[in-house]
Parts: C-alpha cells; sequence; structure tokens
C-alpha cells in the first residue's frame, strides 16, 4: 500500500519536467532560424541537438563540412553547451566586424563564453573592463621602453628552464615556455621581484587553465542549476584569486601609498616611478575617481586575468612556433638565425624596438605558424544584442541572444589565400613584405600583428585583441633569444595539434632535443 501511494507523488514530477523539456524543444525549434544544420545527419530525430554532440566530439569534422557545404550560406553550427550560434558565408566576414556593439557584441559573448559571472571572483571587473583601456593606451605606448626589460627576463627565464647543457637533452616545449611567457609577462604586469615568485607564478598558470575548464563544464549544466554548481565548481578558482592578492596586497598597499606622495610633490625619495601595468592601473584609477578601481582586491585582480590573457594564449602561439623550426629544415634556422645576429650587430648588438622591427623573417615565422595552427576555429563570435535581432546581408534573420561567427580554421588552410596552406612555410610572409612590386600598405598588411578578414588569429577590427602589439615583441623576443643561444635537434616529423571542444591547442606534452649554442 505505501508502495503504490509513493507512485504518483514520484510519477507526476517526473512526467511534469518530461513535459517542461519537451515545451522547451518545441519553443526552441519555433525560435531557431530556418537554416541547414552541420553536423546533422539524415534519419535524426532530434537534427539539432544530435549534431551539436557530434560537433563537440569533433569540432574539425564541422568546421570542414560547413565549409565545405555551406561557405557561401548561412548555417547552424551547434555544440553541445554553446549551440546558438550561426556560421555567416566567408564573404560576411567584413560585415560583422563593421556592426557596432548594440547590434553585434563581442563583449557580452566573451561573458558568456567564459561565464565570467562565475569564473572570476569579481564580475564586475569584467563587466567594467578598465584593463583593455590600460593596455591600449599605457602598454602599446611603452611597448618600446619595455623590450631591454623583457629580453633581460626572457634571457633569465630561458636559463633557468632550459639551463646550458653541452650536450642535447629533451625538454618538454609547452611547459618550459608557459613559465616564459609567465616570467617574462608579469615583469610587465608587476615588475620585479614578484615576476620571479614560483608561487605567484603557479596561481597565474593555474587560473590560466581553470576559467576555461570551468566555463567549459558550466555550459553543460541547465542554466537555472548554474549558480548552484558553479558554487562548487570554482571553488579553486576563489582559492587561487585570493592566494594571489595576498601575494601582492603589501605591494600594491606601498603603491598607492607612494603614488598619493608623490602627488602631493613628496615623491623625492622614492626613486624612479615604475613602469609596469600594474603601476599604470593604479594611474587609470585615480583619474577614473572612482575608488572601486583602486581598490587592493581589484588591482591584484585585474593583474591575475591578465596572466589568463597572456599566458593561455601566447604559450601556445610559441609552442606551436617551436615545434614547427624544430620538424621544418636546418637551413631555415640557419637563415632566421643569421637575419637575428645580423640586425642586432647593427644594433650594437641591444635588444630594442626597432630591431625587432627590421626582423621580417622572424616575423614571418610567428605568423605562419599562428596561421597552420591557430586555436582560432571559428572567428568574429559575437552576441547578436539588438533588441529585434539582426538580419545579415545576405537576408538571415537572427534573434537577439544568438551568437554569429565567421570562418576561420578552414581559411587558414585554403590554397587559394596561402599558396601549399598545409605546408609550413616560413618566410612566406617576410618574402610577400619583400616584394617591392606590391603597395606598401598591403605589405605592411603581412604583419605578425596585423589582422585581417583571411587573418583571425588576433580577432579583427575595432574587437582585435588590445594587446597583440605587446604580445608580437614579447614572442618574437622569446623565439630570437632561443634560435640564437641553442641548437634544435630537426624532427622527423611535427607532433599533432589536438582538438579540445571548439579549439585546437598544440601538443602539450611534445618534447624537443636542445643543446646549448657554442658560438664562434
Amino acid at each position: 500500500m505505501i508502495e503504490f501511494a509513493l507512485r504518483p507523488a514520484v510519477l507526476g514530477p517526473v512526467l511534469a519536467l518530461v513535459a517542461f523539456i519537451i515545451r522547451r524543444l518545441v519553443v526552441a525549434a519555433r525560435e531557431r532560424p530556418k537554416l541547414p544544420i552541420i553536423g546533422s545527419r539524415e534519419g535524426d530525430w532530434f537534427p539539432y541537438h544530435q549534431a551539436a554532440l557530434r560537433n563537440l566530439l569533433d569540432f574539425k569534422a564541422a568546421v570542414l563540412e560547413a565549409d565545405e557545404k555551406f561557405r557561401d550560406k548561412a548555417a547552424h553550427i551547434p555544440v553541445l553547451g554553446r549551440h546558438k550560434t550561426v556560421l555567416l558565408p566567408r564573404s560576411e566576414t567584413p560585415w560583422i566586424t563593421e556592426q557596432p556593439d548594440s547590434i553585434l557584441n563581442s563583449h557580452v559573448q566573451t561573458i558568456e563564453d567564459l561565464q565570467t559571472d562565475y569564473t572570476v571572483t569579481d564580475p564586475l571587473l569584467i563587466h567594467q573592463p578598465q584593463q583593455n583601456k590600460v593596455i591600449t593606451t599605457s602598454l602599446t605606448s611603452q611597448i618600446g621602453n619595455l623590450v631591454p626589460d623583457v629580453a633581460d627576463e626572457t634571457a633569465w627565464s630561458v636559463e633557468e628552464v632550459w639551463g646550458s647543457p653541452t650536450e642535447y637533452q629533451e625538454v618538454c616545449v609547452y611547459d618550459t615556455m608557459r613559465r616564459v611567457i609567465g616570467h617574462v609577462s608579469n615583469r610587465v604586469f608587476v615588475g620585479r621581484p614578484h615576476c620571479r615568485d614560483p608561487v605567484l607564478l603557479e596561481l597565474g598558470m593555474a587560473y590560466a587553465q581553470d576559467v576555461p575548464l570551468v566555463s567549459m563544464l558550466l555550459h553543460l549544466v541547465w542554466w537555472p542549476l548554474r549558480p548552484l554548481v558553479a558554487l562548487f565548481l570554482t571553488i579553486p578558482i576563489r582559492v587561487r584569486t585570493r592566494r594571489f592578492r595576498k601575494i601582492l596586497w603589501s605591494t600594491i598597499e606601498q603603491r598607492l601609498t607612494d603614488y598619493d606622495a608623490r602627488q602631493q610633490g613628496l615623491g623625492e625619495k622614492l626613486g624612479p616611478e615604475p613602469n609596469d601595468f600594474l603601476q599604470w592601473s593604479i594611474k587609470h584609477a585615480k583619474l577614473v575617481g572612482d575608488p572601486y578601481h583602486w581598490r587592493i582586491e581589484a588591482l591584484a585582480d585585474r593583474v591575475l586575468l591578465l596572466n589568463f590573457a597572456a599566458i593561455h594564449t601566447s604559450s601556445f602561439a610559441i609552442t606551436t612556433a617551436i615545434l614547427e623550426l624544430a620538424a621544418s629544415k636546418q637551413e631555415y634556422i640557419d637563415e632566421l638565425r643569421a637575419e637575428i645576429e645580423g640586425v642586432l650587430a647593427e644594433h650594437g648588438g641591444q635588444w630594442n624596438k626597432r630591431a625587432l622591427a627590421q626582423m621580417q623573417k622572424l616575423d614571418s615565422v610567428m605568423r605562419e605558424a599562428s596561421r597552420l595552427n591557430s586555436f582560432v576555429t571559428i572567428g568574429l563570435m559575437r552576441a547578436v544584442t539588438a533588441k529585434d535581432g539582426v538580419v545579415t546581408p545576405s537576408g538571415v534573420k537572427i534573434p537577439r541572444g544568438w551568437n554569429v561567427a565567421a570562418h576561420s580554421y578552414p581559411v587558414f588552410h585554403d590554397d587559394n589565400i596561402y599558396p601549399g596552406a598545409k605546408e609550413f612555410r616560413p618566410f612566406r610572409f617576410a618574402e610577400q613584405r619583400a616584394d617591392k612590386s606590391v603597395d606598401y600598405v598591403k605589405r605592411a598588411a603581412k604583419a605578425f600583428a596585423t589582422t585581417g578578414p583571411e587573418y583571425l588569429a588576433f580577432g579583427h577590427g575595432r574587437d582585435a585583441c588590445p594587446g597583440r602589439f605587446f604580445a608580437s615583441n614579447e614572442l618574437k623576443l622569446v623565439l630570437a633569444h632561443l634560435v640564437v643561444n641553442y641548437d634544435i635537434e630537426i624532427m622527423k616529423s611535427r607532433p599533432r595539434n589536438m582538438w579540445i571542444g571548439m579549439s585546437r591547442v598544440p601538443p602539450l606534452k611534445a618534447t624537443i632535443r636542445v643543446k646549448r649554442r657554442v658560438k664562434a
């Protein structure tokens, strides 16, 4: 009797849940633009949702199918947890970048993509991204002045992770390079001695891994339950954030005191003012006039956010460049080394911004490695923010709350755009920039940090990566140091990249053999 009495109590909620799910599927199907579905198969009962699962498991197949079948027309590209995206035709890539934030918004899309309301301990830092303004103004304008510090930290950190072996020894490329990038980036973010603090570095690297992982898991959780699930998933993020703040606390406190003293004309005995991101952030916060922005927690967290942005992307970029060179030809390395040493000799052996700008083969290696191995598989992701949705040039109506995106991976591998696109041709862009028969502006557009509709490694348009000019100089300087100071044993073949969800990343455990170069 008890068992019989319980059955209706259990059955009712179950039926209600099933009815709710079916209703949501029906409503979602009605709201969905009437477009082809990438990844769907004939005979699917739920083509959109089945495609979302297939695409999550094999996104490479999805983007190749998209380019083969839908290069010239819009199509859905659903991915489980992130399946409200319309991939637009190649011809409409420029149109995406031309739309104002009130129509298509990359910032809103980033907040949703990285689930920053949960993965960032203080989400207001993302909703009021003052760090972006500091990057586009102070960091970019100071690149030339920062080169000596970047060169110094590069030499120190590479020695730390690769040492000075007289015989070939095996090193893990990604693991060692993310440490180098961590040290060098933090030299610019917070200066010495913090940039060499192993605990600060480990916290920054761990945070850079935690945020995308936790956001990916949260996307798989039904949205009403995300706040509850996030409380548990983000525990490591909150712990690391607090520890990171603690390391920088006394330094920030002193910097704020010193800043106020200088403003009052009492800074004669303080010595030169630091020239790093933390100091620029303090200045910017004071100019804005809102005390929230110069809270110690806010200033420390902005440095941590920059660690996420810098380590996550730059480590991939330098890893792919090293692996491509190691799997190419010795004569390529010799030619690259000759350029670097020749230009350095012209500048008295000193690194500076002009010297880096002259190294066009070095620049070309980085651009070519990024083209061939970019983790940007679909680009220019934008949230539709217009109240009534948006109509694309081809006449497709996309509702508010959906995303649009552009083709990227197939474009990078298109022989019509990049002849021999599947090959690593290290000096491809240096040769194009040297062609004096081509207009100077078009030649200059082949530089590593320059974006375009056919090169979305850094995005494109006004929302392109704001730190790409600093990252470009940092990465080139690191690679140049390695090429000049180390011999790299040529491998028989390059280890393959991996696809993780929608991203394409280098083999994180791949190793090469290196030894300290004996200079003549």
